[in-house]
């Protein structure tokens, strides 16, 4: 596999785990609410879906080499892109009127 394969992996990984919490009305994709999803609760599960990911991210780099040290920077630019990738998903959700 090359560098480029574990990159774009994580990126569409990111962009379908961003969506999840829009798209699905299950926690976490596994366990059944009784009532709707606020949105409170979506975004709950869209900071739990960022960490699931950069754990994912994170064995990937283990696996490829040495794990390069990080700054605020790094996680303040990957939270805001991961909020960026929801953007599709929460438009479907909040903003379009599905008949």
């Amino acid at each position: 596999m090359s560098q480029a394969a574990p990159v774009w992996l994580v990126v569409l990984l990111a962009l379908l785990a961003a969506n999840l919490p829009f798209i699905s009305q299950r926690f976490m994709l596994v366990y059944r609410l009784s009532t709707a999803k606020h949105l409170a609760l979506r975004l709950l599960e869209l900071v739990l879906w960022y960490f699931v990911v950069g754990a994912v991210a994170l064995a990937l780099e283990h696996q490829f080499g040495q794990i390069a040290p990080q700054g605020w920077e790094f996680y303040a630019i990957t939270g805001t892109l991961f909020v960026t990738f929801a953007f599709p998903g929460f438009v479907l959700r909040y903003l379009l009127k599905l008949r």
